[in-house]
C-alpha cells in the first residue's frame, strides 16, 4: 500500500469473517486505570494502534511499569495513583482518548507536566474539562489559546468536599477523563452535567472498566455522578479487550451491501460497548443481522437498502458508516444530534459532505445533522450515480474507513490511507480479505503484437469493458501536439494527460467529443506516445484514471504495463508477443488497408527501436512479469490468440 494513497477499484461482493483488533475507548481506559492501580494488570487483547501507543509511551515517560508479553498483551505494574515521575513533558499525538483522561489524572496527581499534541489536537477543544478540574483546585495553564492543548499542568490543591460542574454537550471524553481522575482526590465530589450529555454509551464503558478496577460511582440519571472518599483502584488480576464496535461498522455495512454474510468476532450483543447499536441502525434500513455473545453478522436484504432518519447520540463514531451506507439505500438519509463530530479527529460534519460531493452525492449539512441523497436509485450497473474521485481523508482514520464502501459504486483513490493506523492499522487488509473485486485481465506486449484486437475481442466475449492504455498515451501526445506543447515538456504535458476528456467505444475514441481513432494511430503520434510515456509526471497523471476503467462485471486492459504497475492485482495476466518481422507486416499491412503510405524496413527499424526504448525506460519497462502467461502469436490467428486467452480466463476466473 502506498503511503500517499490507495486506488480502489469497484467491489462487486463481501462476504466472509473478520477479528476486530481490540476497543480503542476501552484499550485506553483500561492502560491509564491500570496505570493508577495498585498491582500488576495483565491486559490481553490490547488494540495496537497509534493512539494505544501514545498512551504506552506515556505511562512509560511517567514511570509506569510497561512490559510487552507478546502480541498484543502487556504488563501494567501500577503506581497506586502516585506517577513515580513527578515532571515531565507528553506529546500525544492526536489521541483524544489519551489527552483528555491523562490530563484530568495528571492535573490531580500532584507533578509538574507539560502535555502536547499534533496541530489539530492543539485545535480541538478542552476548556471545558479544564474548567473542572480547576472547580477541584487544579492548577492548569493554557501555553497557546485559551481552552485547547498544550496545557501546563502544575501540582493542584484539593478542596474539600464538592460538587463540580461541567458540559455534557460537546465531548463525553470530558466527564470520562473527570470521573477517571476524581479517586486520586480522596474526597467525595460529585459531577453534575450541564445540557444534554452526548455519546452516554461511552459513559457507561468508563462506569464498567472503572467498577473492574473496584471504583462504583454512584449515578443519578444521566445528570450527577458521584465518586465517594476512600475510592481507590485495585488491579482486577487479568483483563480482556473486547473487539472494537466502532471497527465493527464498517465490516457490518460491507455485509449489507454487498450481499454478505460478513461476520465479526470478538464484539457482541453481550458487549459494553454503545456502537454495538450500529447493527440496530443497518437493521432499520433493511440489514439482514444476526447477533451471538460475541460475534455479530450482517447480510443485504432482498430488496436493497432504506433510508433512515436517526437520531445518532448513541452511536457518535459508528454513525459515519451510516453515511456513506446512506449512498446504497433509496431515499434522503439523515443523520441527526451529531454535533460531537464537529470537534473530532476533524470537523467531520464538514468533511464527510466535501467528499460526498466530490464523488456526486447531493448533501445538506447543519450544526449537528447531515442530510444524503443519493442521485438515483441504486442498482447493480450505475449504483447511486457516484462519479470516481480522489477521496481527502484529513488526518481521520475514519473517514478512510467510511468512504472505502463507496467503492461498491465506483473506483476511488483513498489519499492518505495510512491514518488508519490511529485504531485499525491493518484495516485496508483486512478489508481485501471479505471484498471481492471486479475482476481484470491484464494483456501486455510489444507494439503490434496483437494485444490491442486479442484485448478487444476478449473484452467483447466476456461483457468487460476494454481499456486501450496505449491509446490514452496516444491521446496525450495527439492532445500536446494541438495545444502546441513539446513531448519532451514533462510538466505541462502532464497537466494535459489529467484533463484529458476521453469517451472509448467498442469502435472508436473521442478526444473533447471529437472522433480522433484514426488521428492517434499515424506513425508520428505512435512516436510521439512512446516519448510521452516515459514521462514519469504522465504516468502518474495517467495511472488513476486507467484505474478508473477497472468497474463491474470486470475490464480487460492492454498496454506496456497493465500487469506490472497499472493492475498488478489482474486475476490473469499475459504477455502477448510476436517476432519484430511479423509485427512490422501487420502493421504495414493495417496502414495500407486505412490508405496510409508506408515503407516496411522503416516499419521494422522504428519497431526495434521502440521495442529498445520501452523495455530500458527507467519508469514501467516492458517486460514480461513473473506472473503472466506468455502468448507468441507470430503463427497464430486472431481467433486462436483469442481463444487460448479465455481459455485461461477460465482456469482463473
Amino acid at each position: 500500500m502506498s503511503l500517499e494513497f490507495l486506488d480502489l477499484p469497484q467491489l462487486i461482493s463481501a462476504a466472509g469473517t473478520v477479528r476486530l483488533p481490540g476497543s480503542k475507548s476501552i484499550s485506553n481506559r483500561v492502560l491509564l486505570l491500570a496505570a493508577l492501580a495498585d498491582g500488576e494488570t495483565e491486559v490481553r487483547d490490547l488494540l495496537a494502534s497509534d493512539d494505544t501507543e501514545r498512551m504506552l509511551d506515556a505511562l512509560k515517560v511517567l514511570g509506569v511499569g510497561v512490559v510487552s508479553l507478546g502480541g498484543e498483551n502487556w504488563r501494567i505494574t501500577g503506581c497506586a495513583g502516585h506517577f513515580p515521575v513527578r515532571q515531565a513533558e507528553l506529546f500525544l499525538g492526536n489521541a483524544g482518548t489519551a489527552f483528555r483522561p491523562l490530563t484530568a489524572a495528571l492535573a490531580l496527581a500532584g507533578g509538574d507536566y507539560v502535555l502536547k499534541g499534533v496541530a489539530r489536537m492543539h485545535e480541538r477543544p478542552i476548556g471545558d474539562l479544564v474548567d473542572g478540574l480547576r472547580q477541584l483546585g487544579a492548577d492548569v495553564t493554557y501555553l497557546g489559546n485559551d481552552g485547547y492543548p498544550p496545557l501546563h499542568l502544575r501540582p493542584a490543591t484539593i478542596r474539600p468536599d464538592g460538587v463540580v460542574s461541567v458540559r455534557g454537550d460537546v465531548s463525553s471524553q470530558f466527564l470520562t477523563g473527570l470521573l477517571m481522575a476524581l479517586p486520586l482526590t480522596g474526597q467525595t465530589v460529585a459531577v453534575d452535567v450541564i445540557g444534554e450529555l452526548i455519546s452516554k454509551p461511552y459513559i457507561e464503558i468508563t462506569l464498567a472498566i472503572m467498577a473492574r478496577f473496584g471504583v462504583t460511582v454512584e449515578r443519578e440519571g444521566w445528570q450527577r455522578f458521584t465518586v465517594r472518599a476512600g475510592s481507590r483502584y485495585v488491579s482486577p488480576g487479568t483483563v480482556y479487550v473486547e473487539g472494537d464496535a466502532s471497527s465493527a461498522s464498517y465490516f457490518l455495512a460491507l455485509g449489507a451491501i454487498g450481499g454478505g454474510p460478513v461476520r465479526v468476532e470478538g464484539v457482541g450483543r453481550d458487549s459494553i460497548q454503545g456502537d454495538v447499536k450500529f447493527a440496530e441502525a443497518l437493521a432499520r434500513m433493511g440489514a439482514v443481522i444476526e447477533t451471538g455473545p460475541n460475534w455479530m453478522e450482517a447480510r443485504a436484504p432482498q430488496g436493497g437498502l432504506v433510508a433512515v432518519d436517526l437520531d445518532c447520540n448513541h452511536i457518535p463514531d459508528a454513525a459515519m458508516t451510516l453515511a456513506t451506507a446512506a449512498l446504497f439505500a433509496k431515499g434522503t438519509t439523515t443523520l441527526r444530534n451529531i454535533a460531537s463530530w464537529r470537534v473530532k479527529e476533524t470537523d467531520r460534519i464538514a468533511a464527510m459532505a466535501t467528499e460526498l460531493r466530490k464523488i456526486g452525492i447531493e448533501v445538506e449539512e447543519g450544526a449537528d445533522f447531515i442530510k444524503i441523497t443519493p442521485s438515483t436509485a441504486p442498482d447493480r450497473k450505475s449504483p447511486c450515480g457516484i462519479r470516481p474521485a480522489a477521496i481527502d481523508t484529513y488526518d481521520d482514520h475514519r473517514m478512510a474507513m467510511c468512504f472505502s464502501l463507496a467503492a461498491f459504486a465506483t473506483p476511488l483513490r483513498i489519499n492518505d490511507p495510512k491514518c488508519v493506523a490511529k485504531t485499525f492499522p491493518d484495516y485496508f487488509e483486512r478489508f481485501a480479505t471479505v471484498t471481492r473485486i471486479a475482476p481484470v485481465i491484464a494483456i501486455d506486449g510489444p507494439s503490434a503484437s496483437g494485444k490491442g484486437t486479442v484485448a478487444a475481442r476478449v473484452a467483447a466475449a466476456l461483457g468487460y469493458a476494454y481499456l486501450d492504455s496505449g491509446a490514452l498515451y496516444r491521446l496525450t501526445a495527439l492532445a500536446a501536439q494541438r495545444a502546441g506543447v513539446a513531448w519532451t515538456d514533462e510538466a505541462q504535458v502532464a497537466v494535459i494527460a489529467a484533463a484529458l476528456d476521453v469517451v472509448f467505444s467498442e469502435s472508436d475514441i473521442r478526444l473533447n467529443g471529437e472522433l480522433v481513432g484514426d488521428a492517434i494511430r499515424t506513425e508520428d503520434i505512435s512516436a510521439g506516445a512512446s516519448q510521452v510515456a516515459a514521462l514519469p509526471a504522465v504516468r502518474d497523471a495517467l495511472l488513476f484514471r486507467q484505474r478508473v476503467f477497472n468497474t463491474a462485471p470486470g475490464l480487460v486492459g492492454d498496454g506496456r504495463d497493465m500487469g506490472s504497475v497499472i493492475f498488478p492485482q489482474a486475476k490473469l495476466k499475459v504477455f502477448l508477443t510476436a517476432s519484430a518481422e511479423v509485427r512490422a507486416e501487420r502493421r504495414y499491412n493495417q496502414l495500407i488497408d486505412k490508405g496510409f503510405s508506408a515503407n516496411l524496413p522503416h516499419l521494422l527499424s522504428d519497431l526495434q527501436q521502440r521495442d529498445a526504448r520501452d523495455s530500458q525506460r527507467s519508469v514501467a519497462p516492458l517486460r514480461q512479469e513473473a506472473d503472466a502467461r506468455l502468448l507468441d502469436t507470430s503463427h497464430l490467428t486472431i481467433e486462436q490468440a483469442v481463444k487460448q486467452v479465455l481459455d485461461w480466463v477460465v482456469e482463473v476466473l
